[in-house]
């Protein structure tokens, strides 16, 4: 069988349509993940947080972070220290919620250490709510493990 231009038309065209079905199946199993689940609730509530970095700033000072093996020492700005200080640290991970890692601390020295998971590289944003007295402050700091 001989191939003229209307066949080789044919054949180019069917492998164009087999790969556009190839990529919409791919694409129907890529896992997509929310920010959050209850975004708008959490929206309402974003006053809240701007009010505690409004605080934060008041108070001075930054974070800071230091990663040695498989924990996180962070270190609270001066106005945290000598003072009981409880709150909640927050590593967010934006593109897998499995590699996010929460946990509350309290602390009266204005430091503490969080464990990290094992294969913990990437991109992730550390987010701290403080409460020293009833007053709420908010930090956000962005890491690159």
């Amino acid at each position: 069988m001989k191939f003229n231009w209307g066949h080789k038309i044919v054949i180019v065209f069917g492998v164009f349509v087999i790969g556009i079905l190839f990529l919409v199946y791919k694409s129907s199993q890529q896992k997509m993940d929310l920010v959050q689940k209850d975004y708008y609730a959490d929206e309402l509530k974003y006053q809240d947080i701007i009010n505690a970095s409004k605080n934060a700033k008041e108070i001075g000072g930054n974070l800071n972070v230091i990663r040695k093996g498989g924990h996180l020492f962070i270190s609270l700005p001066v106005g945290f220290h000598n003072a009981s200080v409880k709150g909640v640290a927050h590593l967010y991970f934006a593109a897998d919620e499995t590699r996010d890692i929460s946990k509350s601390f309290e602390t009266s020295t204005g430091e503490f250490e969080m464990e990290l998971k094992t294969m913990m590289n990437g991109y992730y944003t550390l987010k701290l709510d403080i409460d020293l007295n009833g007053k709420q402050y908010y930090y956000e700091q962005k890491l690159n493990f």
